[in-house]
């Protein structure tokens, strides 16, 4: 079957995927897959379909944004089934066509969903073994799979191929207890493989919503206040109305402008004459870490062990600090986007999306539908990072696309972006701690408000301890003591945790007078992390010194959601102008069975990509509610002359699982830029972004 007959018949003429399946599938099939199912199906056949050419079509409902979910789960259904990487074709984030899948977000491909679909993979291969055996007439046993294709051990001529098994058709056979390869039997998973979406996003063939036009579509732009909290009083669209091909659609507070062409809509939306009410928020990010420890809720304890008080009796040393980090925004490069079209009662919609099951749940509500009559089609994302975890721009659409009888695409422009942001919160982290007179802790209290509690609780082994958290990084706006949206921002609340934590183990080693990673090790009982900082510090070349010793090397680690992280790196700091220049960073991650060591390298690199940012120079300028960064003219990303030298090792662990991928590299970013800062200048910097203005307050101080 072509790609053309193969998009007709699953009703899916624009799925903007730029994949290639090749295997039958008519239009009824997607109904055997439940519409609203909070748990992935039993039934492999969710998951797997298998061509007369014996291709492997593989449905899954995890979408790809450029973390490389695409190769490394096509990797894991061809490493059980025993067929070339290349045969696997996959379909993602389709609601009409994968199995239920609750969201793309915290790592949870691989290590959540991962042994899921080796399972279904794993039992697959063993009900076409039994049909094999059936057809060439031994027993399953004195069968191999190579290829794709069962043959005889001793005879190969004696040969049956998948496809020739199954001829397009669902697999009815199904077994239980079947067990999954185990390491030593890997052939595929653990080596690196190129990126199926590869020379898709180099050629610029992949699609991505924007790039998905159906006849009649109509661009929107939508009337937004100037500050949050702001109120609408007036909308004169009469100016608008009168230009040529402009629809305008006024229903209380959703004003819109609707043309063929998204500039001549944007043009027609700055016709309309405005009035809101002002906003009642009179924050800015100067004052807002006030605001925050007022109005948090009370803290409710994460951990306890021992007691504060003999801990602090046994100390000689006593160390307290006050960590603050300030709002980040996603700012992926592409926008969020949405198309929704209306046929024969049946919404369906292409979004940006991170879940969309849970978009389509949102969209039945919304629009007083069953879950399948709503289908929504996950292209090519370009970035989410939790922030496409909502889809308000989808609803949108939608309900625009009803009024206007046609297509309708919500596509929101930079300011946009960052105006409707559902920013990383932000926080303050208090610690208490104190050393007794051989320079180990004796009593360790972790104190976060706003920013959340994961990684709040602290991997050393301290005997007295007291871990509490205040507020989280969900919720925000009017009905919450955030001033706008807040949300998940790659690895939430860890990125400000481990700052602190990891920042203070270092304060904590120099006032020890102690090399910061002898001190760790001191503190340290779990083997990974002491097997990753050293396999980290003979990478770096580091040689033990009390800090601050002026070489601008600093140290961090972790272990998030079981996947360990030691990096170290060396800075440059230029005192008069507070500028920092990282040059090197050496990361160690054990995140057990790799499944693509290539991919997993990229993950890394992302991380310190991003790391650099948060720790550096991202943070979101706000007054009154009105979001004053509107573009990355003045909210600064890294660039390319930013970055240091990079070096990734993944320490084997082929007793482990697959963990995650995505998270742990960045949690330890701005720690560890913070300690090679103090290293560098002998300077502690206690918020971030650490500009260079901070750095010359800081020198100052």
């Amino acid at each position: 079957m072509n790609r053309r007959d193969f998009l007709k018949a699953t009703g899916a003429a624009t799925l903007g995927t730029g994949l290639l399946i090749t295997f039958p599938i008519t239009a009824q099939e997607p109904e055997k897959i439940p519409s609203e199912v909070p748990e992935y199906p039993k039934d492999f056949n969710a998951y797997l379909r298998i061509g007369p050419d014996g291709r492997v079509g593989c449905f899954v409902g995890k979408i790809e944004m450029g973390q490389g979910n695409m190769t490394a789960l096509a990797m894991l259904a061809a490493e059980e089934l025993d067929v070339p990487l290349d045969q696997v074709d996959m379909l993602m984030g389709d609601t009409d066509l994968c199995p239920w899948d609750g969201g793309t977000w915290g790592s949870l491909s691989i290590w959540q969903f991962g042994p899921v679909l080796r399972g279904a993979a794993a039992e697959a291969k063993a009900v076409l073994l039994e049909l094999a055996s059936g057809k060439l007439g031994l027993p399953p046993d004195q069968l191999q799979v190579k290829a794709g294709v069962v043959s005889a051990l001793h005879d190969a001529a004696k040969r049956v191929s998948y496809g020739e098994l199954v001829q397009g058709k669902p697999i009815e056979r199904h077994l239980t207890r079947v067990k999954v390869k185990p390491v030593s039997g890997f052939t595929l998973v653990g080596k690196d493989v190129p990126r199926k979406d590869a020379r898709l996003k180099v050629t610029g063939a992949a699609q991505y919503t924007a790039d998905i036009a159906p006849a009649g579509l109509m661009h929107a732009c939508i009337l937004r206040p100037p500050a949050h909290g702001a109120k609408l009083i007036t909308a004169d669209a009469s100016a608008a109305e009168k230009l040529p091909g402009v629809k305008v659609i006024q229903i209380g507070e959703l004003v819109a402008t609707l043309h063929a062409r998204s500039d001549q809509a944007r043009e027609a939306l700055g016709q309309i004459k405005a009035k809101f009410s002002p906003s009642p928020s009179t924050l800015d990010d100067q004052t807002i870490h006030q605001h925050l420890l007022k109005a948090a809720p009370p803290a409710k304890e994460l951990a306890a062990k021992g007691s504060l008080a003999a801990g602090e009796a046994q100390s000689v040393h006593r160390l307290e600090a006050t960590y603050r980090d300030g709002y980040v925004a996603h700012a992926p490069m592409e926008p969020h986007t949405a198309l929704a079209q209306w046929e024969r009662g049946k919404l369906t919609v292409w979004a940006s999306t991170q879940a969309p099951f849970l978009l389509r749940s949102q969209l039945a509500k919304a629009q007083g539908l069953t879950a399948r009559n709503v289908r929504v089609i996950t292209p090519f994302l370009g970035g989410g990072f939790g922030g496409k975890g909502s889809c308000p721009q989808a609803l949108e659409a939608a309900r625009l696309a009803k009024i206007a009888g046609c297509p309708v695409q919500v596509a929101w422009s930079r300011q946009e972006e960052f105006f409707l942001d559902s920013f990383r919160p932000a926080g303050i982290v208090k610690i208490r701690s104190g050393l007794d007179k051989n320079g180990r802790i004796t009593f360790w209290e972790h104190q976060v408000t706003s920013a959340g509690e994961s990684e709040a609780e602290t991997m050393y082994d301290i005997p007295h301890q007291r871990i509490t958290s205040a507020g989280t990084w969900m919720g925000g706006g009017p009905a919450g003591y955030h001033p706008f949206a807040i949300g998940a921002w790659r690895a939430p609340a860890a990125n400000t945790n481990v700052f602190a934590k990891e920042s203070h183990m270092d304060s904590l080693a120099a006032k020890a007078g102690v090399d910061p990673v002898e001190f760790r090790l001191r503190h340290l009982k779990d083997p990974r992390v002491v097997a990753a900082l050293k396999a980290a510090g003979k990478a770096f070349g580091w040689i033990p010194h009390a800090k601050p010793s002026g070489r601008g090397f600093g140290v961090a680690c972790a272990n998030h959601r079981d996947t360990v992280v030691a990096a170290m790196a060396e800075v440059a700091v230029d005192k008069t102008t507070g500028a920092v220049k990282v040059k090197r960073v050496v990361m160690a991650q054990d995140m057990g069975v790799v499944v693509n060591p290539d991919g997993a390298r990229q993950q890394v690199e992302g991380c310190v990509v991003m790391g650099l940012g948060y720790g550096l120079m991202e943070e979101v300028k706000f007054r009154n509610g009105q979001i004053l960064d509107e573009n990355f003219d003045t909210y600064r990303l890294p660039r390319f002359s930013d970055m240091p030298a990079i070096e990734t090792i993944l320490i084997p662990n082929p007793d482990l699982a697959a963990q995650g991928g995505g998270e742990p590299a960045i949690v330890v970013m701005g720690a560890l830029l913070a300690n090679a800062i103090h290293d560098a200048i002998g300077v502690r910097l206690l918020q971030m972004p650490m500009t260079p203005e901070r750095v010359k307050a800081a020198l100052k101080a």
